[in-house]
Parts: structure tokens; sequence; C-alpha cells
């Protein structure tokens, strides 16, 4: 080494960063506590996106035997159908998604937790949007 200088040994390491992001997603009543039962709103569906932010998730309602109804952010109604054996009933208290790396839930991908553990897949998002009454 020239002029007497001395290098320190070079270490190397390597640093794995895993991250898991679980968003639990609160049951919201049909009609909160401190207000009267509105005119009962029927919903119809119509064609929905594959995938959904779940930052614009607000809440869910369980208003099917098989289906669980996400209010968005902005007030609008996506309806997850789930697949096979699931029993919303047990998502009366809320449930879990995790979150994937591109921050959307998609059907077909990602499956919804009860916080009894159980899990069950999404099928499809259906839009909703309220029925017209007929006369």
């Amino acid at each position: 080494m020239a002029g007497g200088q001395s290098f320190a040994p070079v270490q190397l390491a390597q640093l794995s960063i895993r991250e898991r992001v679980v968003v639990r997603v609160r049951r919201i009543p049909a009609t909160p506590p401190s207000l009267p039962a509105p005119a009962a709103v029927r919903w119809k569906e119509k064609g929905g996106p594959r995938c959904v932010a779940v930052a614009d998730l607000a809440g869910a309602l369980v208003t099917q035997p098989d289906a669980v109804d996400l209010v968005m952010a902005g007030g609008q109604r996506l309806r997850a159908k789930l697949d096979g054996e699931c029993r919303p009933l047990d998502f009366y208290s809320g449930f879990y998604l995790k979150q994937a790396s591109d921050g959307m839930v998609c059907s077909d991908r990602d499956t919804i937790r009860a916080r009894s553990g159980a899990t069950c897949p999404i099928k499809r998002f259906r839009k909703l949007v309220p029925d017209k009454p007929r006369h």
C-alpha cells in the first residue's frame, strides 16, 4: 500500500424488509341507533370493478347469504360476492383484508378473513345502485 495507509476490511450485509399490512374493515349498522329507520332501499347489481383501492373502504354491511356489501368513502356501494362455503354471518363484527403491495383488493386474487380466522375468497365485485321503485 502506498504511503503506509491501511484500509479496514469491507463488510457486506444483506437486509430484507418484508411488510405485511392488514386492514380491519368495520361493520356499520344498517341504521344508526339514534335515527329512525329509513324506507328500505332495494339495490340492483351492475357490473363491477375487478379491484378496489383498500384506502377507499369505509365500512361493510352483511345483507345477503353469499356476499358482503362494501361502503366506499364517497358513498358508493359494492357487493363482494364470496366464493364457495363462506358464511357472511361470520363477518358481522367486521373482517380483515391483507393488503397487497399494490394497495388494492381484487376478485379472484384476495380473500377476506373473519375475526374468527375463517377466510373466504372474493369471487367478484358488483356495483350497487338504488333500484327504481315500480308503480
